[in-house]
């Protein structure tokens, strides 16, 4: 690309005298910035011995200087223009007279109407390259956020958008210019109504808003994202058009969630230490008393009563169980868990309540699954719940699938059902202690599993599709090689 001072259309030299030419530089100086006037295209200086003496040239105007035009064009042959700024009738007519044709003369009177248009071009040409300077940073910024960054008129259309919405949705900008933005971020299923989004309320209230919507995807996971809406106004007030920005935000959530989840669970460990402890010794005594009446007891009546009363302790007694194990941090036993002998080892306990209900049991056991640094009780605890869940949520039969392999750099252990999925709206929840939507139980079968993979340091993923299924997928700690060589020393 060439540069502007290759495309400088004169090379200009100035004549006059030191009292001319200060007034002469002011104009000149005020006129633009230092850059553009080194761009202007002057050359050389020709001075007349005429001027006063002890005057000083004006600061900046570091041109060679040289006793009288004919000894300027001598040195600079390439010079296309003079400038004579004295004014005086015997220079003038002997520039025109001396001067070659191709050389032109700008007289005093008309060299300010030049030098303004002369710095106008050269400022337009200036202010042009600082604007597309600025239009080309300010694109490279927006294009390196990963926010999907969208200008959208007052119709709702897009004006402008950048690389993040592009590669999202694999297209160029033409394709999505001029089309309705909801077209591309349609609003979440289960909302009320386009009017509750933030892009909506920037439009019809011309302030910011900001929301967090989640949604489901086809794999049935949820997302969760945070939309702004920023109305730019112009001078008047009135609205010109919104910027719209979507950040994904579902790790944050997921991660903010696991934090109030551990939070929750201390509380309620420590509570639920309590009150089992607190509880156990007078139901002890009541089962005891019980159990003591039970044997002496000769009438039916009574006896059926007291039967009803030790079946009660004992149900509350395996609650409170429930309820220890639960706030008791896992300590997973040292060693090696085969993951694929834990899976036929528990379906062959679980094969006769799924033969009872229609449900047909998969083992997709991968041959190189990668052995499990956990006690295989507690994997066993945790494939009991899940097809426990699973089994519920197909009263009318379906196919259940086990799965195991290695999900790098996790070992997988994925449950399957074909049966209701997990409402959008519960997703949150279920892994919460004592929530149950089966009416009965302690709601500790999930929480106990979450709970499990923390402490174990694995992670738990749910897909749900309501109406065709759900897919819980536990990843748990591999065995590592090193850890094995070392165990063995």
């Amino acid at each position: 690309m060439r540069t502007l001072q290759a495309e400088k259309p004169y090379r200009i030299g100035i004549i006059g005298d030191k009292r001319s030419l200060v007034p002469f530089w002011d104009l000149f100086a005020s006129l633009g910035n230092e850059r553009v006037l080194g761009q202007l295209g002057f050359e050389a200086l020709a001075l007349h011995s005429t001027a006063p003496q002890g005057e000083s040239f004006p600061p900046g105007l570091n041109l060679p200087a040289y006793p009288n035009w004919q000894a300027m064009l001598t040195a600079h042959p390439e010079l296309s223009m003079v400038i004579e700024t004295t004014g005086r009738r015997d220079l003038t007519s002997e520039l025109r007279q001396g001067l070659p044709a191709e050389v032109a003369l700008v007289e005093r009177s008309a060299a300010s109407f030049f030098i303004r248009l002369l710095s106008s071009d050269q400022m337009w040409v200036a202010c042009k390259l600082d604007l597309l300077h600025t239009q080309n940073l300010l694109k490279t910024v927006i294009d390196q956020l990963k926010e999907e960054i969208v200008l959208v008129d007052l119709a709702g259309l897009v004006l402008d958008c950048n690389k993040a919405v592009l590669e999202r949705l694999g297209m160029n900008k033409a394709q999505i210019t001029g089309q309705p933005v909801r077209v591309f971020f349609p609003v979440p299923e289960g909302e009320s109504g386009p009017s509750m989004t933030p892009l909506e309320n920037a439009l019809a209230h011309k302030e910011l808003a900001e929301a967090t919507l989640p949604h489901v995807d086809e794999e049935g996971r949820v997302h969760y994202t945070r939309e702004y809406a920023y109305p730019i106004l112009e001078e008047s007030g009135e609205l010109s058009s919104v910027l719209f920005i979507r950040r994904d935000i579902t790790s944050r959530t997921q991660m903010e969630q696991r934090l109030q989840q551990a939070e929750r669970l201390a509380s309620i460990g420590e509570l639920s230490t309590y009150i089992a402890h607190e509880i156990r010794n007078p139901l002890f005594a009541i089962g005891g008393f019980a159990n003591a009446l039970l044997r002496e007891a000769t009438n039916d009546k009574t006896r059926e009563r007291l039967g009803i009363i030790l079946e009660e302790s004992h149900r509350l007694d395996g609650i409170l169980k429930s309820i220890l194990t639960f706030a008791r941090p896992v300590e997973s036993a040292p060693g090696a868990t085969d993951m694929n002998q834990v899976v036929r080892e528990t379906m062959d306990l679980m094969r006769l309540a799924c033969d009872n209900q229609g449900i047909t049991p998969m083992l997709e056991l991968a041959p190189d699954a990668p052995l499990v640094k956990a006690d295989a009780e507690f994997i066993k605890q945790c494939l009991i719940n899940l097809v426990k869940n699973s089994v519920e949520a197909m009263p009318e039969g379906g196919t259940l699938t086990v799965r195991t392999g290695l999900a790098a750099p996790h070992a997988l252990l994925e449950v399957e059902d074909t049966g209701q999925g997990v409402p959008a709206e519960i997703r949150d929840k279920i892994f919460s202690p004592f929530f149950s939507t089966k009416g009965k139980g302690s709601g500790l079968g999930l929480a106990r599993i979450k709970k499990i993979m923390d402490d174990l340091g694995g992670t738990l993923t749910l897909s749900s599709i309501p109406g065709e299924g759900t897919r819980v997928s536990l990843l748990l700690p591999p065995l590592l090689a090193v850890a094995k060589a070392g165990a063995s020393g």
